[in-house]
Parts: C-alpha cells; structure tokens; sequence
C-alpha cells in the first residue's frame, strides 16, 4: 500500500531523523530490501495507474516499513507489516523539467530509498536512431519529433532505487487501438534516470 503525504509528527520524525536510524538496514545490506524493490516499482506503477494517463511526474519515498510502523503503531490495519519497504507519496515537484527537480532534492536519513513515475514516449530503436541524428544537440526537437511521429508509444515508467543500493524499473506501455498494453521489467531500462535519483542521496 502507497501512503499518502499527510502523516502524523511521530511518522515526519522517522523521516526526517538525523542520526537516530539503523542505517545498515536501509542499504544494500538488507537483502529483503533489495529483494523487495521491484515489488515496490509494481507497487507504485499500480498506484499512479489509478489516476488514469496524462498525469505530472511523482516522487514517493521508500521507508523501513518497520519503523514506520514504531513510529505509527495505529496504521498497522493499513499497512502490510511483512514488506521491507513502504512507498510514500510526496508532494508535486515544483519544477517540471524532472532532471532540475530531482537535482534540488535531499532525503533525509529515514529514507531507505525513493522512486519516480514519468509518463514518456518510447519508439522502436531505429527511429530513435534516426531522430537522434536528425536533431543531434537539440534536445528540444528531438522530443518534439519524437511526440508527433507515427511510430510513438506513450508509456508509463517507473524508476526505483535504494539508498547505496541496486535499482529496479518496469515500463507500461499505453494501449491504444491498433496495440495491446504491455509491461516491461529491467533494472537497466532507464539507466539516466537511476543515476540522478541515486544522486537525490549524495551529501
């Protein structure tokens, strides 16, 4: 279950704790984390596909399930005490542009690990090929020629990562009328977007 924004101070404390954590259980350490991440992209991708299409890039943090729940004993009805990690919903990101956004962003030492839901375009790999040439060092033609060719796909992906830990991605692709809607799991399906949500944790 995907937690909503609005918690209680106790809940913000865990978050937002300096010192205070087991940080041995919020890395790559944790084999259950680690296990656990790509259920939570799936997790997440659910979640944000109950809104429908068209919708803004969102952040969640990924928290120690455990110690969310020493934080707030009452949500034990709501959430599954089993999983390592527990998705967060955060605010809107102020800045559109994602990479800007994601730059601005440092979690606190509460959180295990984050992901981001961003709605792209994807086309197959020799019409990509192609525009790349056609619009090389411009990047914003080359969105703009990706958006109106034929060939496009509108897609869903999903990007996870733990702190100083591995990363997990999956990929919706949008259905439409003359295609059925697919999903794709790969840790290395968006490996830019892995690295800058890795650089959210660097000091």
């Amino acid at each position: 279950m995907v937690v909503g924004l609005y918690l209680s101070n106790s809940t913000e404390a865990v978050l937002g704790s300096r010192g205070g954590c087991d940080h041995g259980s919020m890395t790559a350490t944790n084999p259950d984390m680690v296990a656990a991440l790509p259920e939570v992209a799936r997790e997440v991708e659910d979640f944000v596909a109950g809104g429908g299409w068209d919708q803004p890039p969102q952040l969640f943090a990924l928290v120690p399930t455990a110690e969310l729940l020493a934080a707030e004993p009452g949500m034990a009805a709501q959430l599954d005490a089993a999983a390592p990690l527990t998705p967060i919903a955060q605010e809107p990101l102020a800045e559109p542009e994602l990479d800007v956004a994601l730059a601005g962003i440092a979690w606190p030492d509460g959180v295990a690990g984050c992901a981001v839901v961003q709605e792209i375009v994807v086309l197959p790999p020799e019409v990509e090929s192609a525009l790349s040439d056609d619009a090389a060092g411009a990047p914003a033609m080359l969105t703009r020629l990706a958006a109106t060719h034929p060939s496009r796909r509108e897609a869903r992906l999903v990007a996870a990562v733990l702190r100083d830990g591995p990363g997990a991605c999956l990929l919706r692709l949008r259905g439409g009328d003359d295609a059925l809607e697919e999903l794709v799991e790969h840790p290395d399906l968006a490996p830019n977007l892995i690295e800058a949500l890795r650089g959210t944790f660097e000091p």
